[in-house]
């Protein structure tokens, strides 16, 4: 693709809970009949609409003829920017330390204070141990079911 070259994201509108057999049509038809479809994803969370990344809409047209459970394209195609928050993992920033002393605000230990053991920011979860308990049991939850309540003063950050 050269950078001239313009691009078009559609939004394809399909039958709910189908997206990915139809992202698995529509790249099988791309790649078999050459059509210039560049890209096709399904946002998490978004059900019964995909998004085409196609050289024109008559590209993708083609693409998505005779495909099972896709229902059309809409009119118009979209701004980078009406997706871009679908496609980019936002990075939230994190407050939690080894050792603080946390909440947990979901799940079936809420309202439990906890220990914070561990903190994977990969995955996103944190590994704490309840403080109530009479044996400590590491427990992991995601980062965002905790809330920092009380912080180590004296901990090396370093630990």
């Amino acid at each position: 693709m050269s950078e001239e070259e313009k691009t078009y994201i559609f939004a394809l509108r399909t039958t709910a809970n189908r997206e990915d057999q139809v992202l698995d049509f529509v790249s099988a038809n791309a790649e078999r009949k050459g059509i210039k479809i560049y890209s096709a994803f399904r946002p998490h969370g978004l059900r019964g609409y995909i998004f085409l990344e196609a050289a024109s809409r008559a590209e993708a047209e083609e693409g998505i003829s005779r495909v099972p459970y896709a229902r059309g394209l809409l009119a118009k195609p979209l701004e980078y920017s009406e997706v871009e928050s679908m496609l980019e993992q936002s990075k939230t920033e994190v407050n939690i330390k080894k050792n603080d002393i946390v909440e947990i605000i979901t799940g079936p230990f809420k309202r439990e204070q906890a220990k914070v053991v561990r903190i994977d920011m990969i995955k996103e979860d944190v590994i704490v141990e309840l403080l109530e308990a009479a044996v400590p049991i590491p427990i992991t939850v995601k980062l965002d079911s905790v809330k920092v309540i009380r912080r180590e003063e004296g901990e090396k950050e370093n630990e």
